[in-house]
């Protein structure tokens, strides 16, 4: 499904995912409408704009993912300002990319919040973490979970909107244990899905130096 308040970048992205071959099961202008016709559409990814009229963007995933948590939203906004990044995040958006991204990023990105990747546009990840590091205490206290090493790094590659994939190639194990640690430290959070424990991992400004 597509929001955006402007027809022609509506209809491209539209027919962009139509011509790789994604099903787009509805539209909408604005807030109301995307909550309208939400619920009838179903769709398994919301490609949304920030700065639409009637409830925005952030407002507008805030209220799906009420709906629908296996839901997945994609923000696609012409701002890369940090305050909407991390309201989106918030929210519980899944990525965050800017207009300026060509459209095989977007479809590619389009692809990766389907499967339950986190996506950001090259940048925005990190300025998300460094905030949230700035904004949490020096240190977590004694509600923090003990997380093995290798969880906690896995976690970092996760905040930093890393695949599945790509943390097993960077660890050098297969898919399958990046997923076996992803859901033990699931378990030990008490959370119920990589968009809760990705937000988890910004929160507690966890980085992973830049690497």
């Amino acid at each position: 499904m597509v929001v955006d308040d402007h027809p022609m970048w509506r209809d491209a992205v539209e027919r962009d995912l139509q011509a790789a071959g994604f099903d787009v099961v509805g539209v909408a202008a604005n807030g109301d409408e995307a909550l309208a016709r939400f619920p009838a559409a179903r769709p398994n990814v919301l490609v949304l704009d920030l700065q639409i009229p009637g409830p925005n963007g952030v407002e507008v995933t805030a209220a799906v993912l009420r709906e629908d948590p296996s839901a997945r939203v994609l923000i696609l906004s012409a701002s890369g300002e940090q305050a909407d990044v991390l309201d989106a995040v918030k929210a519980g958006a899944t990525g965050y990319l800017v207009k300026s991204a060509s459209r095989e990023e977007l479809l590619a990105a389009v692809r990766r919040v389907a499967a339950g990747d986190t996506v950001f546009t090259p940048g925005l990840a990190g300025l998300v973490l460094g905030e949230f590091r700035r904004m949490s205490e020096p240190s977590a206290g004694p509600d923090h979970p003990e997380l093995t090493d290798r969880e906690t790094e896995v976690l970092k590659m996760v905040a930093k909107g890393m695949s599945y994939k790509q943390i097993a190639q960077r660890l050098v194990i297969s898919h399958r244990t990046v997923q076996n640690h992803v859901q033990n430290t699931l378990r030990k959070l008490q959370m119920h899905n990589r968009v809760e424990l990705t937000r988890y991992a910004i929160e507690q400004g966890l980085d992973d130096d830049g690497a």
